[in-house]
């Protein structure tokens, strides 16, 4: 049983909100916490939504609602019940005690469209795949995590070969299922074809209208198709960093698949071999260190990246406040930096800089720069 990072999130969320949603694909271990959860509740109730009998509970939604006021309600799959929200909405407004409802969803796109009229009445606690502090006890616990990625049917399988089964189980599942179960009407392989490409995109500039050349559709088609994925939690849109700086920046976005897993699944890589000798081993890790540090910033922080056509550039610029830090990700022992790196640095006033690199242990660098490694991203917390 792993110690998830949401767990406090959540707790803590249910003693001021009357509803907690818990966002995240599925597979990635919601239900299991929500079930931890719940049990530390005397009187709590665990609905799966995705059940006719749970789901015949609601026939008369408002009554079994009030039926049921003092009690914790775990509704799980929400989104097969979606014309359940306005009844909660009114639920809510007739009794705002907190730690009411915990709500799940298997993917945000339907959850989120659905939760509009649940402004201000709801809290929302993201739940990323497994992440380094809950699974690695040193740095030799890096590398499987990296390779096989955070879902914990693929993290804790017997081998890599069951490890490998599982994802493309799920990458089937999610095309051929829950895609369409979002209302979202599109080709499974088509999808699959885009989805592998933009893993050889993976941390590139992206340019929609190259992929849809390739793909032979339009590039509002691709446009479309990024952002269900990125909406369901399957990809990552990193935009530039935009200020008005008298320099000319880059303007198109970056995209990464978040799952290091998958990412690996749809490049073809298997094993540790074949991953230390592939071409995308940089860009896989530079994808993997940002999901590491993205999934444990505080509430309320912006990321972006930075670079201009003279070629100063950072991979990642975290904004809390008024506090800017840089993030360089290197995928070397002995990581070294360009001009480009300090240029960037100064051009966007970062207050500390780090190099992310496979390190066991972090140095000073020069200045307000430090090499670390990923197992220590709370300095950039500090």
């Amino acid at each position: 049983m792993f110690d998830r990072l949401a767990a406090p999130k959540i707790r803590e969320s249910l003693t001021w909100s009357p509803a907690v949603a818990i966002l995240g694909p599925r597979q990635v271990g919601k239900t299991t916490l929500a079930r931890q959860i719940a049990d530390e509740y005397p009187d709590a109730l665990y609905l799966d939504l995705e059940n006719p009998e749970d789901r015949a509970r609601f026939e008369q939604p408002g009554a079994y609602l009030r039926a049921n006021r003092r009690r914790l309600l775990v509704l799980d799959e929400i989104q097969n019940l979606p014309e359940i929200f306005q009844t909660l909405r009114g639920e809510i407004d007739a009794d705002r005690r907190p730690g009411r409802f915990l709500i799940l969803g298997s993917a945000s796109i339907k959850l989120l469209q659905q939760s509009e009229s649940l402004a201000g009445r709801l809290a929302m606690v993201d739940m990323a795949p497994l992440l380094l502090p809950e699974v690695a006890r040193g740095f030799d616990d890096i590398q499987p995590l990296w390779l096989r990625g955070g879902f914990p049917g693929s993290y804790t399988a017997s081998a890599d070969g069951p490890s490998w089964q599982w994802r493309e189980a799920f990458v089937r599942h999610f095309l051929h299922t829950d895609l369409p179960g979002l209302g979202i009407k599109v080709d499974p392989e088509l999808m699959r074809r885009f989805w592998r490409m933009t893993a050889h995109l993976h941390g590139q500039l992206f340019n929609a209208s190259a992929v849809a050349a390739s793909l032979g559709v339009s590039a509002p088609t691709v446009a479309r198709w990024q952002d269900h994925l990125t909406s369901s939690l399957m990809l990552r849109r990193l935009d530039p960093f935009h200020a008005n700086l008298g320099k000319r920046l880059v303007k198109s976005p970056k995209v990464y698949v978040r799952d290091s897993g998958l990412l690996h699944l749809l490049l073809g890589i298997r094993e540790v071999n074949d991953l230390m000798g592939h071409p995308s081993s940089g860009a896989s890790w530079e994808g993997f260190c940002i999901e590491q540090i993205c999934n444990q910033l505080p509430q309320g922080s912006q990321v972006s990246f930075y670079r201009t056509a003279a070629g100063a550039e950072l991979d990642l610029i975290i904004e809390s406040g008024t506090r800017k830090t840089g993030v360089e990700i290197k995928f070397s022992a002995t990581p070294k930096v360009t001009r480009g790196f300090w240029q960037a640095c100064e051009d966007v006033g970062v207050h500390r800089a780090y190099l992310m690199a496979p390190v066991r242990e972090g140095w000073p660098m020069a200045g307000n720069v430090d090499v670390i490694s990923p197992l220590n991203i709370g300095s950039l917390l500090v």
